[in-house]
């Protein structure tokens, strides 16, 4: 949900920013825009002398510094077409793709935004709440606003404090007047040899290159130029030349940061011959699976190493309840690790929806944990709901993804996934790798509170084997595109599951509905009878997930009910069921594992059969519409 990227140094901006643009569209946006600091031009011997010491040749025509903004509604290809034959040399530029809160999307709504006088010039992730009172306020003081955004408001406050103050005390000033979230990267014509950063609840790193920085709101957009990343922390703000980085809280004291080296690879970030990303993060999902567990499963002794927990294993050991609050696809991965957890570690275990965690009166103590599930570590309704925990003095785990996030480094310890880049905005190898460490963490758990060696070892070898089952799933991918063709055609589904595979039922459902853009519905099989049954008709198909465990039967039962209906029947069974065929119009197999590791595999097909509904229908399946790969903003 928007994203920022900015770039001081040596080299042309506007590459350099282009680039980072797409590689954020995943996102989610609906226009972009950019800045660049523009010095006077210089006469055409100096030129020469310029372009022989192997640097660019400034463009100002007015003989005063510019900044040259750009903007387009729409993709970044319109906004790279507008910029096309404009010859923009700056060497400091930021540049921002935006997802509409406060005024439809257009040109004038675009980031950046500007100041009166176009000094000062601003993108922004986040939203200030009290900016309509900022607003009538600056108003009166005869300044004069060209959009209808939240976030001009800062571009203006900071031109009324910058009347007194230096760039860098104009910021401060500015900031503690805001009430809501900002990731802001910010320039200013008067002090031209500088970018301003700041954050508060929206994600914002800074690359170090040499002699040069890159910021950006996501690192995928900084990993082609280096791994060295400084992931700021909310209240800190960063004054970048080409030469320095300062980093001060709001009181303007200096903050030592050292860099982090982020370990993902440009090749994971890009498609590498497949058509889609979507496509390749599924084909993935037996190396982030097994990076998931690598190094955390001692299989002959039926344990788990989680080194991230080591700090609160002790605690671990007195709590009473577990209470995991996630949204989307991490709520659903949540909802199968309720199972594992009360099944094997004995635990009563609660699954909320972020966003409606803090708005009710949760009962929390000391002896409660508190599990953050999130892909990005910056999904704003996660991150509030385990303040809220925190405060009401529970322990705070996280198991996300992103190292350096936000809840990564709030939650008071936790598990990351390793499972790398995932670009494609409806998540699959993230949901499995998210699978595969609540299966950990339950045998972890499991093993502190009276699992036998016996049981823990059984879950720990068939965890082990889960790569290959999946990539013998991956075989069927030709199949299942058969299957989607017969489909594809069809606005209604109904997604069932029992048990574990209740929350893929879930899954499913989210994914055609985010991919195809048709109506779905995710049901536990048990409940179909108890309404949803009279939706049935040869016209509502249904998946239904009955692999052989301890719910078969039943799951049959509920088939039947559909086919005396008339209604057609997508199976997702275990290999080698032959009698399944019987009442399904199409199946798909999957490996047998252990019951409660069957998510893991009936969830592939499921991701599979929306992405060929996808690409059928036409569709943009990487970048959905209306879809952010990471909600920062309630």
């Amino acid at each position: 949900m928007c994203g920022i990227i900015g770039y001081i140094g040596k080299q042309k901006a506007v590459p350099i920013l282009i680039e980072g643009l797409k590689r954020l569209e995943y996102r989610g946006y609906d226009s972009a825009g950019i800045s660049v600091i523009s010095p006077p031009r210089v006469d055409e011997q100096s030129s020469l002398r310029v372009e022989a010491g192997n640097q660019q040749p400034a463009i100002s025509k007015n003989g005063k510094i510019d900044i040259i903004t750009v903007k387009a509604t729409g993709k970044v290809s319109v906004l790279e077409e507008k910029i096309n034959g404009k010859d923009i040399a700056g060497t400091i530029g930021i540049a921002h793709t935006r997802w509409a809160t406060h005024g439809k999307p257009c040109d004038k709504n675009s980031h950046p935004h500007c100041d009166c006088q176009k000094n000062i010039f601003l993108a922004h992730n986040g939203i200030v709440e009290n900016y309509q009172e900022l607003k009538d306020d600056l108003i009166k003081k005869g300044h004069k606003f060209s959009s209808e955004t939240d976030t001009e408001v800062i571009a203006h406050l900071i031109e009324e404090f910058n009347k007194k103050f230096d760039f860098k005390n104009s910021v401060l000033a500015a900031l503690k007047l805001l009430r809501g979230t900002y990731g802001l990267a910010i320039i200013n014509k008067k002090e031209p040899d500088k970018i301003i950063v700041a954050r508060l609840g929206s994600p914002l790193a800074i690359g170090i290159g040499n002699g040069e920085y890159i910021i950006a709101s996501d690192f995928s957009a900084i990993i082609r130029h280096t791994d060295q990343v400084i992931f700021m922390e909310d209240g800190e703000v960063a004054i970048l030349t080409k030469e320095n980085c300062e980093i001060v809280n709001m009181k303007n004291k200096s903050i030592a940061k050292e860099a982090t080296k982020v370990e993902w690879s440009v090749e994971k970030a890009e498609k590498q011959g497949f058509d889609h990303f979507m496509l390749k993060e599924i084909f993935e999902q037996p190396d982030s699976i097994l990076d998931a567990v690598r190094g955390r499963i001692i299989e002959k002794e039926g344990m788990v190493k989680l080194g991230g927990l080591r700090d609160v294993k002790e605690k671990l050991a007195d709590i009473e309840k577990i209470v995991i609050v996630s949204c989307g696809t991490s709520y659903n991965a949540g909802l199968v690790g309720k199972y594992m957890l009360e099944e094997y570690a004995g635990i009563t275990v609660e699954v909320e929806y972020a966003s409606e965690f803090r708005y009710r009166k949760p009962l929390l103590n000391k002896n409660t944990a508190v599990i953050a599930i999130s892909q990005s570590g910056e999904t704003a309704d996660t991150l509030a709901a385990i303040r809220e925990a925190e405060n009401k003095g529970a322990l705070t785990l996280g198991i996300v993804n992103t190292v350096g996030s936000t809840i990564a480094n709030e939650t008071m310890a936790g598990v990351y996934n390793h499972a790398g880049p995932e670009i494609g905005v409806a998540s699959t190898k993230a949901f499995t790798s998210q699978l595969s460490i609540l299966a950990l963490l339950t045998i972890f758990l499991g093993r502190q509170r009276g699992m036998s060696f016996v049981t823990g070892k059984r879950i720990a070898t068939e965890m082990n084997k889960i790569p290959k089952l999946i990539a013998n799933i991956l075989k069927q991918a030709k199949d299942i595109k058969k299957i989607a063709k017969k489909y594809v055609q069809y606005q209604d589904f109904l997604y069932l599951g029992r048990k574990y595979n209740f929350p893929i039922a879930l899954e499913g459902a989210l994914k055609i509905k985010e991919i195809s853009y048709v109506h779905a519905e995710g049901f536990a099989s048990g409940e179909m009878k108890h309404g949803t049954i009279a939706l049935i008709d040869k016209n509502f198909p249904t998946v239904f997930i009955a692999p052989r465990d301890s719910v078969y039967e039943k799951n049959i039962s509920g088939m039947q009910e559909i086919k005396a209906r008339s209604g057609k029947i997508i199976a997702i069974a275990t290999v080698g069921d032959k009698e399944i065929k019987k009442i399904a119009d199409d199946v798909i197999y999957i490996p047998k594992t252990l019951e409660m590791l069957t998510p893991l595999l009936s969830v592939i097909p499921l991701q599979f059969f929306a992405y060929y509904v996808g690409i059928l229908k036409g569709l943009d399946v990487d970048k959905p519409r209306n879809l952010a790969k990471s909600v920062t903003v309630e």
